[in-house]
């Protein structure tokens, strides 16, 4: 289904026409003229009536051309719509549990992380300094994008199928590219199942981050452990979900200097995984006086409660500046699926030209 043409007196009122629709996420948008959509879809290199999914919670078909519609919104250019077409497929997928993380009273929301040549050639994504701040016209604009899709496509309102208590400042945008170069680690779509030349979206439906310091001395030689146990410290705290048996995915982003001492120590992303998996617990009888109305046996208070079910239940990236700052993204757990990460191939358009390669996929956690 096309979108429907609306016309307005002039720009300024076509915006007020907008905000009192509910088509905007609170801030002022691209108002998007035929004009304007003809050059996003260019970007995207796709024919517009192509259905990329169906968006929960109220599973509207998402069209390239309704997705063009959002993008040029949200202020994008046309080379960052193959990234924001990729997007819309990963958290379409059903192992990402879109509906039930769109309509849950707990603040979640999708982290888009970028990897591959997609990462300059589609709009310079920023990777270092403030990657999920202010400043970045990419990262703000492609995160932005799928939320007015989420919303505008897939019915989400405040209050009304989105029903966050106090919702978070990542559900208006979150998009940030890993740090590849900087990075000891393979780049994180290698790792989930891609080629080094390929370009992905990993999509992550998580809370907001939790900032960690770490100021681990570099001669310790249990420095890399410390540190492990500190953002383990943070996963499994007593005001997360996960604490108390976490089934979703948690996301942690390194800076570059925590993960060189990590590798340092001897660390895989792999053992990284691992490791958090094996110290993000906490014993029975320190639940019971946190959460006293998920009471466990007092015979049982020894046992261990672990806030990640599984290694692979952890996404780590790099991105960032050098500090002695990291941060955790707890989850909720949630869904059939528990919301599954999905990583999805960035197909490169007219605007961003590459050479074609392997024709990728949706690939799970």
């Amino acid at each position: 289904m096309k979108s429907r043409l609306h016309t307005s007196y002039d720009e300024a009122t076509a915006l007020e026409e907008l905000h009192q629709r509910g088509w905007t996420d609170g801030l002022p948008v691209v108002i998007p003229t035929v004009e304007r959509v003809e050059q996003m879809l260019l970007g995207g290199g796709l024919d517009p009536d192509i259905i990329l999914g169906h968006v929960g919670p109220g599973y509207g078909e998402a069209t390239v051309e309704k997705v063009a519609v959002n993008a040029v919104m949200a202020g994008c250019l046309p080379e960052h719509f193959p990234v924001v077409i990729a997007a819309v497929r990963a958290v379409c997928d059903d192992g990402f549990d879109l509906g039930v993380l769109q309509s849950t009273t707990h603040a979640l929301g999708p982290v888009v992380i970028v990897n591959g040549p997609a990462r300059e050639i589609c709009g310079n994504i920023a990777s270092g300094w403030g990657a999920l701040g202010p400043g970045h016209r990419a990262n703000a604009s492609i995160g932005r994008a799928l939320r007015l899709v989420l919303g505008n496509i897939g019915g989400a309102q405040p209050g009304i199928s989105d029903m966050a208590v106090l919702g978070q400042p990542g559900k208006f945008t979150a998009c940030f590219a890993e740090a590849e170069e900087t990075s000891p680690f393979p780049p994180l779509h290698v790792a989930r199942g891609f080629g080094p030349d390929q370009s992905a979206v990993t999509v992550v439906g998580v809370e907001a981050p939790h900032s960690v310091i770490a100021t681990p001395d570099g001669d310790d030689p249990d420095a890399a452990d410390r540190m492990l146990r500190t953002l383990a410290a943070s996963i499994a705290n007593a005001g997360a979900n996960s604490t108390y048996g976490g089934q979703g995915t948690t996301l942690v982003v390194l800076n570059p200097a925590h993960a060189r001492i990590l590798e340092k120590g001897g660390h895989t992303r792999e053992s990284v995984q691992q490791k958090l998996h094996e110290y993000a617990v906490t014993p029975k009888r320190v639940l019971n006086t946190w959460a006293p109305m998920r009471m466990h046996p007092a015979e049982n208070g020894d046992e261990l409660v672990r806030a990640i079910a599984s290694p692979e239940k952890v996404v780590v990236a790099v991105a960032g500046g050098e500090g002695i700052y990291s941060a955790v993204f707890n989850c909720w757990g949630g869904g059939e699926h528990a919301v599954v990460p999905v990583t999805t191939e960035i197909e490169i358009g007219q605007a961003c030209e590459l050479p074609v390669g392997p024709v990728g996929g949706a690939v799970h956690a």
